[in-house]
């Protein structure tokens, strides 16, 4: 896996990569330009607009954030690109029009963690262990929006060009639906988890931008960057969940309407 051919330099936004280049359990590689995962595309220049659409041939943008984020942001530039369809598929329970309601309290085996709101990092108890806190919300989108989640995965399945798929750090949700789609395609869990780590190599600029954002400032001035990091543990021991509640996240997409064509298509899109 050669992580240098993985990232795409752009100028507004700094968590940009490519999910082609990694291997999977049947001795197989991800193709290069069908998914890429990113923070948020609020700073595209018209430059990076152009390699996006015109270079990468990108076709599709898989909005994770909630509405309120949305509202509070504005449209993006790649919303005024014709070519582009925008798929707005929010992982929490919205409420009304510029909050989201109160997550539901939810368990991970027998520790009971907390809801959280509009924002992914929002409301988080820092006295609870990191990893269980962590595990926690990435169920709850689970719990909370299967339909989002099997959404997203079929605009990668059945799209013509490249889809990017983004959130506001490209972190969590983000890594979430990534790491769904590459256990879908088969690639190892080694390779998945390595995926997930890597934003940290972009941590401080991620922060850095969310910090210039009115809608995120006070959140990342609120706590720690070092809370902010992803590790590998987080994504290990999510999928461990999947493997134990769900036989797998296989299991748990068939649960919620995932077809084998669905399974075929997103394959045949990321692999052949």
């Amino acid at each position: 896996m050669n992580e240098l051919t993985r990232w795409i330099a752009l100028d507004g936004a700094v968590n940009v990569r490519d999910l082609g280049g990694l291997p999977t359990v049947d001795g197989e590689t991800t193709r290069f330009g069908r998914v890429l995962r990113s923070d948020n595309l609020q700073g595209l220049t018209d430059a990076d607009v152009e390699r996006l659409v015109g270079e990468i041939k990108l076709r599709d943008v898989i909005d994770l954030r909630s509405n309120a984020e949305v509202a509070l942001e504005g449209p993006g530039p790649l919303t005024r690109v014709p070519e582009v369809g925008i798929h707005h598929l929010t992982l929490f329970a919205e409420g009304g029009r510029y909050t989201d309601v109160e997550a539901d309290t939810g368990d991970v085996g027998n520790t009971r963690i907390e809801g959280d709101r509009v924002l992914p990092w929002q409301g988080r108890r820092e006295n609870d262990l990191a990893e269980v806190r962590v595990l926690g919300f990435y169920y709850a989108y689970l719990r909370d929006r299967p339909d989002s989640i099997l959404a997203a995965l079929r605009v990668l399945a059945q799209g013509e060009g490249a889809a990017i798929v983004h959130c506001a750090a490209g972190k969590d949700r983000t890594g979430v639906v990534s790491a769904l789609a590459l256990s879908v395609a088969g690639v190892t869990r080694e390779a998945i988890v390595a995926d997930y780590v890597a934003t940290g190599d972009r941590l401080e600029a991620i922060l850095g931008r969310l910090r210039r954002s009115d809608t995120y400032r006070a959140d990342m001035d609120s706590r720690p960057a070092e809370s902010h990091m992803p590790r590998p543990e987080f994504m290990e021991n999510f999928l461990r969940v999947l493997d134990y509640r769900h036989q797998g996240p296989l299991g748990w997409l068939g649960e919620h309407g995932w077809t084998d064509e669905d399974a075929t298509a997103l394959r045949s899109r990321l692999l052949d």
